[in-house]
């Protein structure tokens, strides 16, 4: 009978254990837009470390350029407790730097890692594609 116990306390821990929190992670959220670089609404996106804000994500996309033809695309959303409805991604006035103002975490834009915790998770990712003059977003 102690064995039965055990071994059903068992089982239950590695379940429990094993259980996968929902609330770890940003949600994942379809995206599938193109933007024309040539509009002016994008001239930040003209020079190296310019960006823009967009719509589209779980809390909006942060476009940031890394060189003429290498642009990053990553959610606003804070990876630090992302179940908060407070954690989104600004970028700092050096133009280098996102910063959550929520949990004061910060992530190089060159990347998405972070630089400064809490956060031990880099922004979330879109794939990028740039044809010359059409920035596609997606995953």
């Amino acid at each position: 009978m102690n064995k039965l116990i055990t071994l059903i306390t068992v089982f239950f821990l590695l379940v429990v254990s094993c259980k996968k929190d929902d609330n770890s992670q940003v949600p994942l959220v379809s995206v599938n837009l193109s933007f024309n670089l040539n509009n002016p609404e994008f001239i930040n996106l003209q020079i190296d470390n310019g960006w823009t804000y967009v719509s589209g994500g779980s809390r909006g996309i942060l476009l940031y350029r890394i060189s003429a033809n290498n642009y990053k695309a990553f959610d606003r959303h804070c990876p630090y407790n992302p179940s908060s409805s407070c954690g989104l991604v600004s970028v700092d006035v050096t133009n280098l730097v996102g910063i959550d103002d929520c949990c004061g975490s910060r992530f190089l834009l060159s990347s998405g890692q972070v630089t400064q915790g809490p956060a031990t998770r880099p922004l979330k990712e879109y794939k990028t594609s740039y044809d010359g003059s059409t920035l596609s977003v997606f995953n």
